[in-house]
């Protein structure tokens, strides 16, 4: 499949492992490598805007050691509840607080994809709405003793634990919400033109 892009050295920019899991999904070859990327952005940007941008400025960070047979993959991931970003969680207190504003009420977990060559790039985002059930003291405690919420946007994977006792719907992409639209992105690298 994909042999449109046969001539391609596909690069998967991320740290993440479970991108990485769901890249493989597409069976495509891709190598993996990353650049640390300070996840900051201007303040004025809500939204779409914000994984677009961060996805976009991981790519330019692999700016210099692309070259005309590269084709890079780059996301960022947030949850957007009641008009803030929930990022990844700095500390202990900031997961906790995450994880009871979203308890009992819908979210939307963004991630903005960035495909690049050395002379064309295509942005694009997918939303999935969340609903969680209401979560107790005690389950949020729980998680976040026994599993690891911190490099995780909004404290959570909802592959994990918690995903299973407190996801009660996702409307749109389940993958989009573990971190990759892999379905949108495969749609999009199909129509990938040289």
């Amino acid at each position: 499949m994909l042999a449109n892009l046969a001539n391609f050295q596909i690069i998967l920019g991320s740290q993440s492992p479970r991108r990485k899991e769901l890249l493989q999904g597409l069976n495509i070859p891709f190598e993996v490598k990353s650049i640390d990327v300070e996840e900051t952005y201007p303040s004025q940007l809500v939204g779409v805007d914000i994984p677009m941008y961060l996805a976009e400025k991981k790519a330019d960070a692999f700016a210099e050691s692309m070259n005309s047979n590269t084709l890079l993959i780059t996301a960022d991931t947030i949850v957007w509840h009641e008009g803030r970003v929930f990022g990844k969680p700095r500390d202990k207190a900031d997961a906790t607080r995450m994880l009871k504003s979203l308890s009992g009420k819908t979210h939307q977990v963004i991630t903005g994809v960035c495909i690049s060559t050395l002379d064309k790039r295509k942005t694009f985002h997918v939303i999935s709405e969340v609903r969680f059930a209401r979560l107790s003291s005690d389950e949020i405690e729980y998680y976040l003793q026994n599993f690891s919420p911190y490099d995780k946007a909004g404290s959570y994977g909802v592959q994990e634990w918690i995903g299973y006792i407190g996801v009660e719907y996702i409307e749109g992409s389940y993958f989009n919400v573990m971190g990759l639209p892999v379905q949108r992105l495969y749609a999009e690298l199909k129509r990938w033109k040289k």
